[in-house]
């Protein structure tokens, strides 16, 4: 049975007087995708901003392995292997995809490889599995396409070699054929041996990736279950997923 690599409790965070999160509870498997489900101002960024320790918290505690991070700063938390690529991609417009990706390896440590060695293995990997970035990596990356932009944020985030991909909104903005590309590709990497927590609003297209998703709404955790279920389930989808 696979053990679980991040879990979540009674996780509460707010902003002044507006409360984001209330009494979350949520884990991740080691080797699943689990999806954050729910509309704009559900509160699945917070929980994301929190799991990579950006926001405080009011109450509850989050536990990485065997460690308890709750207060721990962002970047120990990076150098433990949770890597976050951000709504909205935040890549470095004006640099090459080349720099980009190498920003993105920036806390890779030397153990019994040394660090060069893992960072030219770890770009080999992305330009495997992104041809078009090492096609374009001499590129300044706003030449780039929406598509292309998610997929240099994609790559940037696997430089780190994560032990936990979180994906926040990878779908926003995209065209739909584009869209089913960057999930046939999540899936692919957690194939390989990567588990991935992801926040979307395309709720459909995610749960037909996910292992295991919960649905949010106004701070709270409304549905939780395994995600082919919740695909069809009529009642969820019809309420807070849109029709098929």
């Amino acid at each position: 049975m696979a053990k679980t690599l991040l879990d979540i409790k009674d996780l509460t965070v707010s902003y002044g007087p507006i409360t984001a999160v209330k009494n979350v509870n949520l884990s991740v498997k080691e080797g699943s995708i689990v999806a954050i489900l729910g509309a704009n101002g559900a509160g699945k960024t917070t929980v994301l901003k929190k799991v990579s320790g950006i926001v405080g918290a009011d109450n509850g505690s989050i536990t990485f392995g065997d460690t308890l991070i709750t207060d721990t700063a962002p970047e120990k938390i990076t150098k433990m292997g949770i890597i976050q690529s951000p709504e909205g991609r935040q890549i470095f417009s004006d640099l090459t995809v080349y720099e980009n990706l190498i920003i993105g390896a920036f806390t890779v440590k030397s153990g019994e490889k040394k660090r060069d060695a893992i960072i030219k293995e770890n770009l080999e990997l992305v330009y495997e599995t992104f041809p078009v970035l090492k096609e374009r990596k001499n590129q300044v990356s706003a030449s780039l396409s929406g598509g292309e932009q998610q997929m240099l944020a994609i790559g940037r985030a696997l430089m780190n070699t994560p032990k936990l991909l979180i994906l926040d909104e990878p779908s926003l903005g995209l065209a739909p054929m584009i869209v089913k590309n960057i999930f046939d590709i999540i899936k692919k990497l957690n194939k390989a041996g990567t588990t991935v927590l992801i926040v979307e609003q395309n709720a459909l297209q995610t749960l037909k990736i996910a292992d295991y998703a919960y649905v949010l709404q106004v701070g709270k955790i409304i549905k939780e279950g395994d995600a082919h279920k919740m695909m069809n389930d009529p009642e969820l989808i019809e309420a807070y997923l849109g029709k098929k």
